[in-house]
């Protein structure tokens, strides 16, 4: 084996990690604000009890779908180029949510959301330039 197929080998496992780790987070938020009431979310998230309940519902429905965009087409095999394009839709909706923060004067809780879109630029680079989500 050379060093460049341990290479890729190694950063393929890294992207998926990372994947499986961030799709998992987004659909435990999903799952929290589609399902738990409000009340009991503003105690995590003092934000969602200031926002309508059709704009919690609508986060929620958006990080389901941006979690099984991460794991879905390349597990299937059905369309895994959609991957990295998830990651870049993930990218900018946690751009869209320090923005949202920040508005708020919340600029301290948004490490969440630049750690989140960090992965996602790692994971977009990884299946965009580096190793196609499908091995040779």
């Amino acid at each position: 084996m050379t060093n460049q197929q341990k290479f890729s080998g190694t950063l393929h496992f890294a992207l998926w990690t990372a994947q499986v780790l961030l799709a998992a987070s987004m659909a435990w938020g999903g799952v929290m604000k589609l399902f738990y009431p409000a009340a009991q979310l503003s105690g995590m998230w003092p934000w969602t009890s200031a926002v309508s309940p059709a704009l919690l519902n609508f986060t929620g429905i958006v990080d389901l779908l941006g979690a099984a965009g991460l794991i879905l087409p390349a597990l299937t095999r059905i369309q895994p180029k959609l991957t990295p394009f998830t990651a870049c839709a993930v990218i900018m909706l946690m751009g869209c949510a320090s923005i949202f923060h920040i508005m708020r004067n919340e600029a301290s809780v948004i490490g969440a959301n630049v750690f989140f879109a960090l992965t996602a630029v790692f994971i977009a680079w990884g299946r965009f330039v580096k190793v196609p989500v499908l091995p040779k």
